[in-house]
């Protein structure tokens, strides 16, 4: 491939280096902002060398290449346009003055959630692995692993102490990770967490059996009774307290001398935020989670398929608009909460979506005969099924908009299915083929039904409708 060429062909059908105000690139893509993105010559980008795909989010112009390639074109271009070096952050930076308020809002939630995203699947990976030891009949007619061997039960119930550990401190990872966004000290953000589960509170899973039986005990302070109870898993309630820490750290350091500033501001700042986080904020928050997560899990359990066909069609057109990334703090919140809610709906339905995109895709190949295209469809299909779905839903289906319509009803099917027998995860990972260990051990096989009907009604519906609309 000849990478300057292309990368002067990609700068000529954005509308030249006067309408390009910085780049960088992430594993698959470019990532540009634009001044205006109706100079944009988007049939010219489709017909250059290597271009898999494009689309505009979140006030980028995002073109895939595919990994290796992208990297290739980024040098070339970055010398064409003489910007050196730019992060990813920097490009979302700039490109932060084109987004409206909703798109500012799923930003900011995604930047607190992905970089805690680690501890969260490890830990709820290790969850679904001591399910499966500990669940009667999972490899034994009337027997678990640790009932047969129960030898192993130290070593299963120190799985579970690390499995419960990124959830029982969710405040702390959070607190970190969203005063760290809101422009504030993390440390202190990561204090802020740690009083919210700190060991003197009452256990804030049981909150409701604890006041049932009157046994929370109280602080006096100004006359107000505050609940000394700890917010174990809890995800609104954190992130409203780093907002109000960060905001009066940055206040603070408006007028407090430089030479008081290491003593008074983060003083101040996390006493006012911390008594705040008890009398106010957490109570809110608290309540706010509860009702969200629970509304959820109440219309998936009782809208029953119906509710699972819906989110299911729709999830594609969702992760479009990027909205999808709110659902983590939602998923988050089952998952914390898993004892009650049995854990999260979200990603099983996801799982399906994926496959489904996959599965079109290949149909697109199987359906056409055109090299060009099949060699772009074979390896963004099988991506997808494995949970990256960009390639294939930017690259090929929404292009060939029949595979797309198909993966719609495909997902929407098979979701209706799992929402029929209430399949369910228990921890994050892969939404995908390779989703089956975050899936409850006795939700297994119906998971699996669901994603041969995904991918079955996805593939032929796409191979026909396609074959229909494109084929010679």
């Amino acid at each position: 491939m000849d990478f300057p060429k292309i990368a002067s062909q990609v700068i000529d059908k954005l509308g030249g280096k006067e309408n390009i105000v910085t780049a960088a690139h992430c594993a698959t893509r470019l990532r540009i902002v634009l001044n205006d993105e109706s100079k944009v010559d988007k049939e010219g980008i489709d017909n250059i060398d290597g271009v898999k795909g494009q689309f505009s989010v979140a006030g980028q112009y995002q073109i895939i290449f595919g990994s290796g390639t992208v990297n290739k074109v980024h040098t070339e271009l970055s010398k064409l346009l003489g910007i050196g070096d730019v992060s990813k952050a920097e490009v979302a930076e700039a490109a932060s003055g084109n987004q409206g308020l909703l798109q500012r809002l799923v930003k900011g939630l995604a930047d607190i959630f992905v970089p805690i995203i680690p501890a969260i699947v490890a830990g709820g990976l290790l969850m679904g692995i001591h399910s499966m030891l500990t669940s009667i009949g999972f490899f034994w007619e009337g027997h678990s692993v640790v009932t047969k061997y129960p030898h192993v039960s130290d070593l299963v119930d120190f799985i579970n102490t690390i499995a419960n550990a990124p959830f029982v401190f969710l405040p702390v990872l959070l607190g970190f990770s969203a005063t760290r966004k809101f422009g504030g000290n993390p440390f202190l953000g990561a204090a802020l967490g740690m009083l919210l589960v700190h060991p003197a509170l009452a256990d804030g899973w049981n909150y409701a059996k604890t006041l049932m039986e009157g046994n929370i005990t109280y602080w006096n302070v100004f006359g107000l009774e505050i609940e000394k109870v700890g917010y174990q898993g809890t995800v609104i309630p954190t992130i409203i307290s780093a907002w109000v820490l960060a905001t009066l750290e940055k206040t603070f350091r408006k007028f407090v001398p430089s030479y008081l500033d290491n003593l008074i501001t983060p003083l101040f700042s996390l006493f006012i935020a911390g008594f705040l986080a008890f009398t106010v904020i957490g109570p809110f928050g608290r309540e706010a989670g509860s009702l969200i997560s629970a509304g959820l899990t109440w219309l998936y359990d009782n809208l029953g398929f119906i509710g699972g066909a819906i989110f299911g069609t729709f999830y594609a057109p969702i992760v479009i608009t990027g909205m999808h990334q709110t659902f983590i703090a939602v998923e988050t919140q089952l998952l914390a909460e898993v004892a009650r809610t049995g854990g999260t709906f979200i990603f099983p339905i996801a799982a399906m979506s994926n496959i489904a995109q996959g599965a079109a895709c290949l149909g697109v190949a199987f359906a056409l005969k055109d090299p060009k295209v099949r060699g772009l469809a074979v390896p963004s299909g099988v991506s997808a099924l494995l949970g990256i779905t960009e390639p294939a839903m930017f690259g090929v289906n929404l292009r060939y908009r029949q595979a797309f319509i198909s993966a719609m009803i495909g997902s929407g099917l098979a979701s209706a299915f799992i929402a029929l027998f209430n399949v369910k995860a228990i921890a994050l990972g892969a939404a995908g083929i390779l989703g089956l260990p975050s899936i409850k051990p006795d939700n297994l096989a119906m998971y699996s039904v669901g994603m041969a009907i995904s991918f079955i009604v996805s593939f032929s519906l796409s191979t026909i409708l396609v074959k229909r609309a494109h084929g010679k």
